[in-house]
């Protein structure tokens, strides 16, 4: 399998493993699915208002066209949408443990989801994706059009096992000593991505990696020597205090 390697400028480098094109596919089948089932429900409540309604012209038309708009925003909206909300994610790569990132390994805002998502018609040429697919096929990180736009890419994710989430919640459920307006929102996304990934490393990389970057905070946040000790774990209560502040969680 293929690595996107990013070096942040805090020369720890992280790696997203890239999706091929079979499991975008397979995501892909999955929203297919879905939206075919909401098209379903959309056209079944068209013709029930359509014979219930016939008597009064003026609510049918005012119900159909609300229909059609409804239908408009699963068809052309449904990709954009659970990007820009789901942090890169829709149902189907939800579903297969797949990410849209950006080339910097950063989350996509609004915007890459929406722009990522405006080319999607062009890929989908002449059928069943050709265009995407011989541009995945040409490109060494699997782009299509819309991820050459977007500056984006399309990586696998490891399943977040339930053990790993009760620890974290429990490392970020205590009471945080330290401003964490002082932490900045690059360094935040760079502790989230090593959390992320963590279980892919190695474990002397792994805690090398936990140290170097809470080295790198410690000039504005003097940590204990005790948080030294267990770096992860201080990390993991400066993202929970950092979210709950930002409103993430």
């Amino acid at each position: 399998m293929d690595n996107l390697v990013i070096d942040t400028p805090e020369q720890i480098p992280l790696e997203f493993p890239l999706a091929g094109i079979g499991s975008r596919f397979l995501a892909l089948a999955v929203d297919t699915l879905i939206q075919s089932a909401a098209a379903v429900l959309l056209f079944s409540a068209a013709m029930i208002i359509a014979s219930t309604t016939h008597k009064i012209p003026t609510r049918g038309a005012w119900a159909l066209a609300i229909v059609v708009i409804l239908w408009f925003i699963v068809q052309f909206g449904y990709f954009a949408i659970f990007e820009a909300v789901w942090n890169g994610q829709t149902p189907g790569k939800r579903a297969t443990h797949l990410r849209v990132i950006q080339d910097s390994g950063r989350r996509i805002t609004v915007y890459e989801a929406v722009a990522r998502n405006l080319l999607r018609i062009v890929d989908s040429l002449p059928g069943l994706y050709g265009v995407a697919i011989i541009s995945a096929l040409l490109s060494a990180k699997s782009k299509r059009l819309g991820d050459y736009v977007a500056g984006t890419v399309v990586v696998h994710e490891r399943p977040v096992t339930l053990e790993a989430e009760v620890r974290w919640e429990a490392a970020t459920a205590g009471s945080l000593k330290h401003d964490i307006a002082r932490l900045a929102p690059g360094e935040f996304q760079l502790i989230e991505a090593f959390l992320m990934r963590r279980n892919q490393l190695s474990a002397e990389v792994r805690a090398q990696t936990a140290h170097r970057i809470l080295e790198r905070l410690n000039g504005r946040f003097e940590f204990a020597p005790d948080e030294f000790k267990n770096p992860e774990s201080t990390l993991e209560s400066l993202t929970g205090a950092y979210r709950a502040r930002a409103r993430y969680g």
